[in-house]
């Protein structure tokens, strides 16, 4: 029964819905965490755990979560431990795992890539081992074909604004040979943290790649300006904030080249200089993504780096993040708005937050700004540790509840594996059983063609016109 044809689907209208319309849809990847460089590359992986869990200190930090709970030692996770070794500590992991969607997700990657119908336990661990890294070796098991195999039309990666993207531009070269997209994503976290460590020399490098020396405020603004044309050119259609917190507060031109030269300076900078100097910089970018009609990502309400220990010993993304409890959320986005509102410069946008309890204040939020096109604001998808049966659902049904589902533009990877695509037909098993059922109870009709078409648009269809990434 595991992973059978009708997984999570559990009536007549879920099983027709998605076999009939979400399963043949391919798949538009707006938002991950890839490396261009390891797709342009194109090598084939060592084994099974350097795909699968971490491959030099790269890996799937939901993977490693539950290693660590299971009591693995670090070595043996992150670090240099033998490969098969890791391998059997996350095979003892999964047993322990049920109801996680780590477990699911974990068997149908197996499953879908290749072709191993068996339950992941020590039993079959040897000859799982020795089937996967058999197939790994091989030509259709390099990263450009897993991408291929399933159906990836574009894949959206995760790019400082420093970034030469030099790799964009190899794969832009190659687009027609390879059957997909891949396109940078403009994410300028380093920008807004004005208080870190850092921010001095990662000005000086924005200002090397920008052809500027960034001594005010304006040359910043200058140099913002030049690094989303260039993205632009190489075909960025969206942008990514990881706002973690966020606050708003209005302040003059002449304020905040003040508390920039302070920074500058080395000068100390209250909380009110921070969030000020934040809020510019947002409405900013907001202005430059109208002028270039991009889609605005907003990633919020997280606890970062939550491990001292953990940070300082192996570093970020490495599963030490948790969900944020920023209360005043929405309130602070509303003021966002509004000021963007009044200036004319609210993009396409997507607003995400780890936090469910922020999806219902959220998507009644994004109702007061929509208009001059349909479905300017989307909530987002269910995010990080969301992405569950139950997540998904809540998530679409807030958002179904609150604005028109059948313009959701669907869901995404966030992942830095190439394995991960089955999350996409996990999320999409959930969507169709999520309508069947609403069908099963009469509050929607009994019509497969006006029920496929909304399936197949929020599948594909909706994200396709959209972002504009095929204009």
């Amino acid at each position: 029964m595991l992973l059978e044809t009708d997984f999570l689907l559990q009536s007549r209208w879920g099983k027709k819905l998605f076999h009939n319309h979400a399963k043949k849809m391919p798949i538009i990847d707006y938002h991950c965490h890839l490396e261009p460089k390891e797709i342009y590359e194109n090598e084939n992986y060592r084994n099974l755990t350097r795909i699968w869990l971490s491959d030099n200190g790269i890996g799937d930090h939901y993977k490693w979560r539950l290693l660590r709970a299971n009591g693995t030692e670090e070595k043996f996770i992150t670090g240099d431990g033998d490969d098969y070794t890791k391998f059997l500590a996350f095979v003892e992991t999964i047993e322990r795992a049920i109801g996680n969607p780590i477990y699911e997700w974990s068997h149908l990657e197996l499953k879908r890539y290749f072709g191993i119908d068996l339950p992941i336990n020590k039993k079959n661990a040897k000859t799982i081992w020795d089937t996967a890294n058999a197939m790994l070796s091989k030509k259709e098991f390099q990263p450009r074909q897993l991408i291929q195999k399933m159906n990836v039309h574009l894949v959206a990666t995760t790019d400082d604004p420093i970034s030469n993207l030099d790799y964009h531009k190899l794969l832009k070269n190659e687009e027609d040979k390879n059957g997909f997209k891949v396109l940078p994503t403009f994410r300028p976290d380093k920008v807004m943290d004005i208080m870190n460590t850092d921010f001095l020399t990662y000005m000086e490098q924005l200002g090397e790649v920008s052809g500027l020396v960034i001594g005010s405020y304006e040359d910043l603004e200058r140099a913002l300006k030049q690094r989303v044309q260039y993205f632009h050119e190489i075909g960025g259609r969206l942008s990514d904030h990881g706002l973690n917190t966020f606050y708003f507060q209005k302040a003059t031109h002449k304020e905040i080249e003040k508390i920039f030269n302070n920074r500058l300076s080395n000068h100390p900078l209250t909380q009110e200089d921070i969030v000020k100097y934040q809020s510019a910089i947002q409405i900013y970018l907001m202005e430059l993504y109208v002028k270039y009609s991009w889609t605005m990502q907003l990633h919020m309400n997280v606890f970062r780096n939550g491990s001292e220990k953990g940070l300082k010993e192996i570093g970020v993304n490495a599963g030490f993040d948790s969900m944020g409890d920023q209360s005043t959320l929405a309130r602070e986005a509303v003021k966002l708005f509004s000021e963007a509102e009044l200036q004319n410069v609210i993009p396409q946008t997507i607003l995400y937050s780890l936090n469910p309890n922020d999806w219902l204040t959220l998507s009644t939020l994004m109702g007061s700004f929509q208009g001059g096109m349909a479905q300017k604001i989307h909530l987002g998808c269910a995010w990080w540790f969301n992405d569950t049966r139950e997540g998904v659902e809540n998530q679409l049904t807030t958002y179904a509840q609150q604005s028109l589902l059948a313009n959701f533009v669907g869901m995404l990877t966030d992942s830095r594996s190439f394995l991960s695509y089955p999350r996409h037909e996990y999320f999409r098993r959930v969507l169709c059983d999520l309508i069947g059922e609403w069908v099963e109870r009469g509050q929607i009709p009994e019509d497969e063609e006006y029920l496929g078409q909304i399936v197949e648009d929020i599948c594909y269809n909706n994200a396709y016109e959209y972002f504009g990434f095929f204009e």
